[in-house]
């Protein structure tokens, strides 16, 4: 996959797309664990929900992309891939923005 705009991808494969569902959703995770490090006494409730979100978005896209609609027209299986993709980057966007929001919370 490459980026063509700030909310648009072109799919490559479907291997491809599981890889990049799998990054963004391990950098998810990473930073709330590097946030977890840096303030290990703030919101371990609210960043618990946070993963637990995440693993359910990754395992959600992952189900959809094993069993995508209409596979005998191309034209339906891309908008359904492409539907999958934009689920990815709002999903993954939400989830940054959460996470960016605890410090804020905190005071």
């Amino acid at each position: 996959m490459y980026l063509i705009n700030s909310n648009l991808y072109c799919m490559a494969s479907v291997r491809g797309l599981k890889k990049d569902i799998d990054s963004l959703i391990f950098e998810v995770i990473s930073d709330c664990f590097i946030y977890s490090g840096l303030h290990p006494d703030n919101k371990s409730d609210e960043l618990s929900a946070i993963i637990s979100d995440t693993v359910n978005l990754r395992n959600d896209l992952i189900a959809r992309v094993n069993n995508p609609d209409g596979k005998d027209n191309p034209k339906i299986l891309k908008a359904y891939y492409k539907s999958v993709e934009k689920d990815l980057i709002s999903g993954v966007d939400k989830l940054f923005n959460r996470l960016s929001s605890l410090p804020k919370k905190k005071k």
